[in-house]
């Protein structure tokens, strides 16, 4: 064999081998646990650094070791290639600008979105999640015009307040959709108990939207969302005019909105409660498509009267160590059951997208 031949083989199996190990989950886990350790020991200590550019890389470059959700939108495909954008991408300049609390909205939102897209709730770069930071200065962050839900990580979101004006353009020079900040502001500004807005487009969401029954009750999960309120359908939502009939439709307490023949909306003290309700409202509207169309019409389903069921989360906790029986239940505050159930979905996402947990790593031992 020519020399050069053989030296070009040798470098192809080094980059085999080095290539096998950096895929090799013990590696990774190796890896994941070095940078926990050394974040416990300081701020952000020069190994951390020089940890997270690796972990970035592994992130980002190599392939991923389980199958994409079938369901799942860009972010899915992208996994199946190995390009994985991590959520928590605040280094350097960009984590110092920003104080804890913002931080920590920022990765929320942001893993949101690549949730979003996995359950397949996204379309191109249309619907918006947004979060508001704080009720004094009535600033939300949204979405910045032309990214994918796959593309968007914590320095991207865009600040905003009630006014429209920019008050920071994040990581890129792209602008805000009028129609998302139409909707979303009108809501904000009616409804001081809300702090997160989800505004989505699904099939059966929109299917449900155009019938004139509106979301029947015919499962717990439709059962679950209250008194869910509908908005007319006048076309694109750029007019101020219309903010004062979502306001009014909405009203005061309700968490569902369905925009007629349009799409779907939930509202939350939290962002893990909007991630609950627009959840439950997607389920109950596939329910519902999916029953109809077997049943050949709504004469043909068995209606629940909400009256008979008393709305509480769907969670039982089983009790032990002395607290009681393991078969009694423990009923919890609405909070804590959707930052359960939310947390279920990160953690599951996590075999796919490892640094979707790193946000919370860093915000709460690295500050």
């Amino acid at each position: 064999m020519a020399p050069d031949l053989r030296q070009d083989f040798n470098m192809m199996e080094q980059r085999k081998r080095v290539s096998m190990i950096l895929q090799s989950p013990a590696f990774c886990d190796e890896l994941e646990s070095l940078i926990q350790d050394q974040m416990k020991k300081g701020k952000t200590p020069t190994s951390l650094l020089a940890l997270q550019q690796i972990a970035d890389f592994m992130t980002t470059s190599v392939p991923t070791m389980y199958p994409a959700a079938p369901q799942g939108g860009m972010a899915a495909l992208n996994m199946c290639l190995g390009m994985v954008t991590p959520v928590n991408d605040l280094r350097g300049s960009d984590s110092i600008a920003y104080e804890k609390g913002e931080k920590l909205l920022r990765c929320k939102l942001a893993a949101f979105y690549r949730l979003a897209d996995l359950f397949g709730w996204s379309q191109l770069i249309y619907n918006h999640l947004t979060v508001r930071l704080n009720s004094e200065q009535e600033r939300f962050l949204i979405v910045p015009f032309g990214l994918l839900y796959s593309e968007v990580t914590a320095s991207s979101l865009v600040k905003i307040n009630l006014q429209g004006e920019i008050v920071d353009r994040g990581s890129t020079n792209l602008g805000v959709n009028q129609a998302g900040f139409t909707l979303h502001s009108a809501i904000y500004a009616a409804r001081p108990d809300v702090k997160c807005i989800v505004h989505i487009h699904t099939p059966a969401g929109a299917a449900v939207s155009a019938m004139k029954c509106g979301l029947l009750p015919i499962s717990p999960e439709a059962l679950s969302l209250g008194e869910v309120a509908y908005h007319d359908y006048h076309g694109i939502l750029v007019d101020e005019e219309e903010n004062v009939l979502i306001q009014k439709d909405l009203g005061p307490k309700s968490k569902v909105l369905i925009l007629r023949n349009h799409g779907l909306v939930s509202v939350g003290e939290t962002i893990e409660e909007a991630f609950y309700y627009i959840h439950n409202l997607v389920t109950a509207c596939e329910i519902q498509v999916r029953t109809l169309a077997s049943a050949g019409g709504p004469d043909n389903l068995i209606m629940l009267d909400p009256g008979k069921y008393k709305s509480r989360p769907r969670c039982l906790e089983l009790v032990g160590d002395g607290a009681g029986s393991w078969l009694a239940p423990r009923h919890r505050g609405r909070t804590h059951t959707h930052s359960r159930g939310f947390g279920c979905v990160c953690r599951f996402t996590t075999f796919n997208l490892a640094n979707m947990a790193f946000f919370f790593l860093s915000s709460v031992l690295g500050g």
